[in-house]
């Protein structure tokens, strides 16, 4: 697992120290990221695809790699996150750590021969201004989907998997009764869906216990509970696709949250390496991994 842990440790450096802030404005920065994000990908094996959109004169882009499925009719499995920051801020955490995780599964995942499809994505424009809009790079990738009538079989976005803490009383809620429901310290992950995505959350969690012995919770709730739609899998929940949010609650739990101080040293690479490798296990039986190789 050292390994691992070494490659999420590179990649969050890379992204929160060497190219730093990555807002809306800073086009450079993005590119930048684009631009790494690619090269990873392409380090494994991948083809690599771009999705360009153009949002107030600026052009953005998703970066995508796809293991094409074996057996048809093609069914699409997603993983996904965001690699722009609040401006200003380095978002180790928000949302490198979540790049890091994705570019480690498509190491982890590369010649390897599924029933199912699977499209790893990067995707920009989570943050604010653009958050909750159409304009997200999520929502752009989710309406493509749509358009083009393909059968997804669900979405699982990254979104913050890199803070943890042992510190007694360190977990916060939305809803005060749910202190009675989850663990007070901050040194789980949690999986997230809407209503409709229950079923989904539940192989996801189901495939992630197997793989790991990091602590997992699930929440299935309605949107009025703050936070559970704050990402990208609410662009697809968006076009009626079942998709759960990964996350170490943000907020909940981190106090540098969108701030300055979110750093890499804050963050908790061993537990970080076991959320890769629950997500890894999960996503392998949910897409029927062959047993032979490419």
């Amino acid at each position: 697992m050292t390994d691992i842990q070494n490659n999420l440790r590179r990649t969050v450096n890379f992204l929160s120290e060497e190219v730093g802030s990555r807002g809306y404005l800073q086009i450079d920065a993005l590119n930048k990221t684009a631009d790494y994000i690619k090269s990873e990908f392409s380090k494994y094996g991948y083809t690599v695809f771009e999705q360009p959109f153009k949002v107030e004169g600026h052009t953005y882009k998703n970066i995508f790699v796809e293991i094409k499925g074996e057996k048809p009719p093609e069914k699409v499995l997603i993983v996904g996150a965001h690699y722009d920051t609040v401006m200003g801020t380095p978002g180790a955490d928000d949302n490198a750590s979540g790049i890091a995780g994705l570019i480690e599964l498509a190491r982890l995942l590369s010649n390897r021969s599924f029933d199912k499809t699977i499209q790893l994505v990067a995707f920009t424009l989570e943050e604010p201004p653009f958050f909750r809009s159409r304009f997200m790079g999520s929502y752009v990738y989710a309406q493509s989907l749509r358009q083009r009538g393909i059968d997804v079989e669900g979405v699982i976005c990254l979104e913050m998997i890199g803070y943890f803490t042992d510190e007694p009383g360190s977990q916060l809620f939305p809803l005060p009764f749910f202190r009675w429901m989850y663990p007070t310290k901050g040194n789980f992950i949690i999986i997230v869906g809407n209503m409709q995505s229950r079923s989904f959350l539940n192989r996801v969690k189901s495939g992630f216990k197997k793989g790991t012995d990091l602590p997992v919770e699930s929440l299935s709730a309605i949107p009025l509970v703050i936070g559970i739609d704050f990402s990208d899998h609410r662009s697809f929940w968006k076009f009626n696709y079942d998709a759960v949010m990964v996350t170490d609650t943000a907020f909940y739990r981190n106090p540098q949250y969108h701030g300055i101080g979110d750093i890499p040293e804050i963050l908790d690479y061993e537990r970080m390496a076991k959320v890769v490798l629950g997500l890894k296990y999960a996503i392998e039986e949910m897409s029927g991994l062959y047993a032979r190789s490419k």
